[in-house]
């Protein structure tokens, strides 16, 4: 059975070598089959963590300051994966935001390895937790990867008025908001 605090420092792991892979390479495609991984890993694990890591941490101890930092921490990385999955490997900053995207992250890891993770060893259930977060994380992972790249919504854009795109943008809203405005 999978323990809830390995299976994050797993992902820690994996994360922290496609931030590795991107500083040695050097193709654009490369870079972008490798930004697009790292979303792929940090939206998955993120949801973990917010759906369930961090509401059982906060039933066990008393951390509320600490977890609604990491939550915050959450907020900055997923602005910074919504600027990156508009870009494409040609940008001008489209390195140096990965980068800022590598820092953030590596703090906020360390962060959860060496300050909260200990004091949750042997408060969770970390086996019944990580049951739970395996069974989630395969949902998540069956789900369709959406890039909207700038590629992407050009080519989803193409032909259309800037009324028909206006138009399309508040169908999807709607959509997304189950109808509410």
């Amino acid at each position: 059975m999978p323990n809830a605090m390995e299976m994050l420092r797993q992902d820690h792991r994996k994360v922290k070598e496609l931030f590795e892979q991107f500083e040695h390479a050097e193709e654009s495609q490369a870079k972008e089959q490798i930004v697009e991984n790292t979303v792929r890993e940090l939206e998955v694990h993120a949801a973990l963590e917010e759906e369930i890591f961090y509401p059982a941490a906060e039933e066990q101890i008393d951390e509320k300051e600490s977890i609604d930092e990491a939550r915050e921490e959450h907020h900055v990385v997923k602005l910074l994966i919504g600027e990156l999955k508009k870009m494409s490997a040609d940008d001008e900053r489209y390195d140096a935001k990965y980068k800022v995207l590598s820092e953030s992250v590596k703090h906020h890891i360390e962060e959860e390895e060496s300050e909260l993770f200990p004091k949750l060893e042997g408060q969770l259930d970390a086996e019944a937790l990580g049951a739970q977060m395996e069974n989630r994380k395969q949902e998540l992972q069956r789900q369709p990867h959406k890039r909207s790249g700038a590629r992407g919504a050009k080519s989803r854009n193409r032909g259309r008025s800037r009324k028909g795109r206006q138009s399309a943008a508040k169908k999807a809203r709607r959509k997304a908001t189950g109808g509410r405005r």
